[in-house]
């Protein structure tokens, strides 16, 4: 029992860790927005579809620069992340 909570423990101090990782942006990543509405896309072109890699932590701002974009419409979020969106 102790050491099933000891893992448990162990693995959430791991994740919180990780996701304190900083990436370093991308030129025009910095100026990129984020905007969950619809209305404030309205008459923007979309770009491309961007998605948050599984198996590593990319700052949704460059991929949102790699397809052209400079604003992100945040499609799905997990726990307030941004895991996908589309370029705009």
């Amino acid at each position: 029992m102790i050491r099933g909570a000891l893992n448990v423990v162990a693995a959430t101090s791991l994740f919180l860790v990780a996701s304190c990782v900083t990436t370093a942006l991308a030129p025009g990543a910095a100026d990129v927005r984020i905007v969950r509405s619809e209305a404030e896309i309205a008459s923007c072109t979309a770009v491309g579809n961007v998605r948050q890699p599984t198996d590593q932590h990319v700052d949704m701002r460059n991929l949102t620069v790699g397809v052209g974009g400079n604003t992100l419409f945040a499609t799905e979020t997990v726990m307030g992340t941004v895991m996908a969106g589309v370029g705009t």
